[in-house]
C-alpha cells in the first residue's frame, strides 16, 4: 500500500490520470510487472489489472448500480444475472452494502463511493488507485474500509492511495511519495514519521489544527428550526395527503412514507458554530435542502433574524445574508466547463459586484475575482480558464471566496475542508473562525470529526433524520462521537475516561 501526499494542485491526480491512461506523459516511462508499457486509453490501464476512484465519481445518475457498474465491461459477466451475482458476490466479500437496483442519483457520496469501489473490483483490477478515499467516512467506516483494503493487499493487489489526512496515511501505508509542485521531494517510511514531519515535507509548515481557543457565542438567536420535518420524495410535499401515525406516515394507499428529517429543532447564535455529526445519509442532505430552500418544509418553521422564511424562495435567503458551501462542490457549487469569474457570480447574480441594477456587472465580477483567487490563494494561471482545471482543493477554496466575499449573516458550511490540503485546510479554518469573531452564525457538516470538534462551540448528533445526541466539543473524542453517529448513544454524551488513552488521543 503505497501512499502519495501532496498540497492541492501539487500534481498527484495528474500522475494518477497519467498511469490510468486519461493523459498522456510528454516524458518518462510506467512499467507494470516489469515490462514497459503507454496507455493511450482508460481501457488500456483495465487491461493491464489498473482501476481508479476518483475524487470526484465518475458514474452517470440516471442509471442503476448495477448498470453503473457493468457499463463499458458488458462481455466479463453479462448484464443481467450472472452481473448481479458477481456484484452482490463483491458487496459481501468486502463488506461494501452496496444495493444493485438502487438509482446512483439517490445515493449520498459514502454510497458512491462504495459503488465506484466495487466497479473496479468488478473489472478484475490487481492495482488500485484511490483518491482521496476516506473524505466522506467516518472512523468506522474509515476502519472498515482500510481492513478491507489489507484484504486486498493480502491478496497480493497493489493499492496507491492518495490523501490529505496524514494520520490516515501513516497508519495504512507502507511506503509515502510525497509531491509538491509537480516533482517528487521524498519518500518516508510510516515508522519513521511524524504528521508534523510529513506536513512540513508537502508544505513546508507545520500541521495546522482547527482548534477555537476563546468563545464567541452571544445571545443573538440567527436561525431558529422549529419542528421541521421533511418527507421523502413522493411524501406530502409532493401532492399526496398523508397523516402521521406514532411516527410514522401513511400514504393514502397505505404504504409507509419516510421522515428524512424528524421533528428537528435547534437555534444557532450570532458567533456561534453548531457542528452535526452524523453517518452519511441520515437527513444532513435534506436539512441543507430544507435551509437554503431548495426542498420544502413539510412542517414545522424556519426563522431568521427573527423572520419566517419557511416560504422563501432560494434567492431571497441568499440576498438576506445566507451564504452556503455545498457539500459536492461539482454537482450543486461549480459549473465545471464555465470561466471562473462566471463561477464567482453563481448563487449572487443580483448582488454587487456581480450586477449593476437589473444588468450583470462581468467587469466587477471579473475584477473581485481577481482578489478573490489573491487572498484566498486559488492557485490558476488566470481568471478565464475553466473551473474544471483547477485541482479539487483550489476549486473548493474560490466557492468559499466567494461566499464569504458577501458577508453572510448565517453559513451553511457542508464539508468545507473535504479534499483540501493541510495548507488550504488551515486558510479555510481561520476564514470561519475570524467570520465568527465577527458575528457570523455556521452551520457544520463535516465527516472530519477532528474538525467537527475543533471548530464547533455546540455539537449534535443527527441519525435517521432526527438529533438524537449532543456533546461538548472542549470534552468529546472522535471515538465517543463515531459511536453515537451509529445510534449506539443518545442524549447528553458525556467523556468517558477510558476512551482517552494517548493512542486516542495522538490520533
Amino acid at each position: 500500500m503505497h501512499a502519495l501526499v501532496g498540497e492541492n494542485g501539487a500534481g498527484k491526480s495528474t500522475l494518477m490520470k497519467i498511469l490510468y491512461g486519461m493523459q498522456k506523459p510528454d516524458e518518462g516511462t510506467i512499467a507494470v510487472e516489469g515490462q514497459q508499457v503507454s496507455f493511450s486509453s482508460p481501457a488500456d490501464a483495465i487491461a493491464r489489472g489498473i482501476g481508479m476512484v476518483h475524487q470526484h465519481f465518475m458514474l452517470a445518475d440516471n442509471l442503476t448500480v448495477l448498470e453503473n457498474v457493468v457499463l463499458g465491461s458488458e462481455k466479463l459477466h453479462g448484464i443481467g444475472g450472472a452481473a448481479r451475482k458477481k456484484i452482490k458476490e463483491i458487496s459481501d466479500r468486502y463488506g461494501l452494502g452496496v444495493r444493485p437496483d438502487a438509482l446512483v442519483e439517490d445515493l449520498g457520496v459514502a454510497d458512491r463511493q462504495r459503488v465506484e469501489i466495487l466497479k473496479v473490483l468488478f473489472r478484475g483490477a490487481r492495482t488500485l488507485i484511490l483518491d482521496e478515499p476516506t473524505a466522506v467516512l467516518v472512523p468506522q467506516e474509515v476502519d472498515a474500509l482500510f481492513a478491507n483494503l489489507r484484504e486486498l493487499k493480502a491478496e497480493g493487489l497493489s493499492v496507491i492511495f492518495i490523501s490529505h489526512k496524514l494520520g490516515e496515511v501513516l497508519s495504512v501505508a507502507d511506503e509515502i511519495t510525497v509531491i509538491r509542485r509537480g516533482t517528487t521531494v521524498g519518500t518516508a517510511v510510516p515508522s519513521e514519521t511524524t504528521p508534523r514531519q510529513l506536513a512540513e515535507m508537502m508544505v513546508g509548515s507545520e500541521l495546522p489544527t482547527p482548534e477555537t481557543a476563546e468563545s464567541t457565542v452571544t445571545d443573538q438567536a440567527v436561525l431558529t428550526v422549529a419542528k421541521l420535518t421533511v418527507f421523502a420524495s413522493g411524501g406530502a410535499s409532493m401532492g399526496t395527503e398523508a397523516e402521521p401515525t406514532g411516527g410514522i406516515t401513511l400514504a393514502p394507499e397505505g404504504g409507509e412514507i419516510k421522515r428524512v428529517l424528524d421533528d428537528v429543532s435547534f437555534t444557532i447564535h450570532a458567533g456561534e458554530v453548531m457542528g452535526i455529526a452524523g453517518v452519511e445519509g441520515n437527513g444532513q442532505t435534506e436539512l441543507i435542502d430544507a435551509l437554503i430552500g431548495t426542498k420544502n418544509a413539510d412542517s414545522g418553521t424556519i426563522s431568521f433574524l427573527g423572520e419566517d422564511i419557511t416560504p422563501w424562495p432560494t434567492r431571497k435567503r441568499r440576498e438576506s445574508g445566507v451564504g452556503y458551501i455545498p457539500e459536492d462542490r461539482h454537482r450543486q457549487g461549480l459549473l465545471l466547463e464555465a470561466p471562473l469569474w462566471e463561477n464567482r457570480i453563481l448563487g449572487h447574480v443580483t448582488e454587487t459586484p456581480n450586477a449593476k441594477g437589473f444588468w450583470l456587472n462581468p467587469k466587477g465580477a471579473q475584477a473581485d475575482t481577481r482578489r478573490i483567487v489573491e487572498e484566498f490563494d486559488v492557485r490558476t494561471p488566470g481568471i478565464d480558464v475553466t473551473a474544471a482545471s483547477l485541482s479539487g482543493g483550489n476549486q473548493q477554496k474560490l466557492i468559499v471566496g466567494r461566499e464569504m466575499s458577501h458577508n453572510p449573516k448565517f453559513l451553511i458550511a457542508a464539508h468545507p475542508t473535504r479534499g483540501v490540503d493541510v495548507g488550504a485546510q488551515a486558510q479555510i479554518w481561520d476564514r470561519i473562525r475570524e467570520a465568527r469573531r465577527e458575528g457570523l452564525a455556521v452551520l457544520l457538516i463535516s465527516a472530519d470529526l477532528d474538525e467537527l470538534i475543533g471548530l464547533s462551540d455546540t455539537l449534535r448528533v443527527i441519525y435517521n433524520g432526527r438529533l438524537v445526541a449532543d456533546a461538548d466539543p472542549a470534552t468529546i473524542t472522535p471515538e465517543e462521537l463515531g459511536s453515537a453517529m451509529t445510534g449506539a448513544a443518545t442524549g447528553h454524551l458525556e467523556h468517558v475516561e477510558e476512551a482517552s488513552a494517548p493512542e486516542d488521543e495522538a490520533r
